[in-house]
């Protein structure tokens, strides 16, 4: 069973309620349309009523449940919920209840108060609008200080990695974490891994050193980041600073690193800033025809993943039934 079905099969063994607030993009309704006659979840479409019914003709989704925020009569919960959880950041309770009836803000309210258990959006809609209410309503999960992304890439005919899967981090969202965080986004990318593969994760630091071979700042700051990854979950399988040939490759890993518990078997690769992991993914996608599914959001002390706005409706589904693993 390939990647995506098996994710699609295993969401739909315990089915979480995911929140879709672009209900107006075409793509989104019949991707919900997918996803509710599958049973992969409980739907939630956020729109205008009048358009929901226009854009949804010829569709059935008569078992999803749609909202219109401007109609709710969870506006005033969910504005007394963000003025109390902004009020120190000069939010008002006017202020609140205009943001509310935003599709993105009511979504991201409706996870905060338990509404609903994750949330998928992007479609239609920039990252940073995406995300920006995750930071500061959804917050991040309790010890952790970095919100971070991971990119599952499927590698075709490859050996590496766990038959050719792989999970990436962090492509998309922190420009140059420091050792700290890097130790986090190590945790947080296991995490993911273990929702998703139920397979034991193993976790590779990168570098363009391995083991001391070269000596310079930035080696510092991946060797530093091992160390307190070491403290934080010390029965994690990881290791570093690896090269990427020494992290995948088994022979390169038993040369390079004998005695490393993990090189040359390496199925997470943390890179060591936004640069690398940013043109590595790209560049695996793209020579060795890779598909990468992400970016999956992580560290959120709930689930709220970001689309492309390219995306098509096999993304859409596909990363509902993330974010619902997520959410268990």
């Amino acid at each position: 069973m390939d990647f995506t079905k098996k994710i699609r099969e295993r969401a739909k063994s315990s089915p979480k309620t995911i929140v879709l607030p672009e209900g107006t993009d075409k793509r989104v309704v019949k991707a919900a349309e997918i996803i509710t006659k599958h049973k992969i979840a409980k739907i939630v479409l956020l729109g205008n009523q009048k358009n929901l019914e226009n854009i949804s003709q010829g569709l059935d989704i008569s078992e999803v449940e749609m909202v219109d925020p401007e109609l709710s009569p969870k506006v005033r919960e969910y504005a007394a919920l963000l003025y109390e959880l902004r009020e120190k950041k000069g939010m008002t309770l006017d202020k609140a209840e205009g943001l509310v009836k935003n599709p993105i803000w009511y979504g991201t309210l409706m996870v905060k108060n338990n509404d609903a258990d994750g949330m998928v959006a992007g479609a239609a809609t920039a990252t940073g609008d995406v995300i920006r209410p995750a930071f500061q309503i959804v917050k991040t999960a309790p010890g952790v200080g970095v919100v971070s992304s991971a990119f599952m890439m499927i590698v075709p005919n490859c050996d590496y990695g766990s038959n050719g899967h792989m999970l990436f981090a962090d492509c998309a969202i922190n420009p140059n974490p420091d050792a700290k965080q890097l130790a986090e986004i190590a945790v947080s990318t296991a995490k993911t891994w273990e929702a998703l593969m139920e397979d034991e994760p193993k976790v590779a630091m990168l570098s363009f050193s391995t083991k001391g071979s070269a000596q310079n700042e930035m080696v510092d700051k991946v060797v530093e980041a091992i160390k307190i990854l070491k403290q934080q979950a010390p029965d994690l399988l990881a290791d570093g600073e690896l090269q990427a040939d020494a992290a995948l490759v088994p022979n390169v890993g038993s040369s390079k690193a004998p005695d490393s518990p993990i090189a040359g078997q390496a199925n997470i690769l943390v890179f060591p800033d936004l640069n690398a992991g940013n043109i590595g993914y790209k560049l695996v996608q793209r020579l060795a025809k890779a598909e990468a599914l992400g970016p999956i959001s992580q560290g959120l002390a709930a689930p709220i993943n970001d689309l492309s706005r390219g995306c098509s409706v096999e993304d859409i589904v596909n990363v509902v039934a993330i974010t619902s693993l997520q959410a268990n």
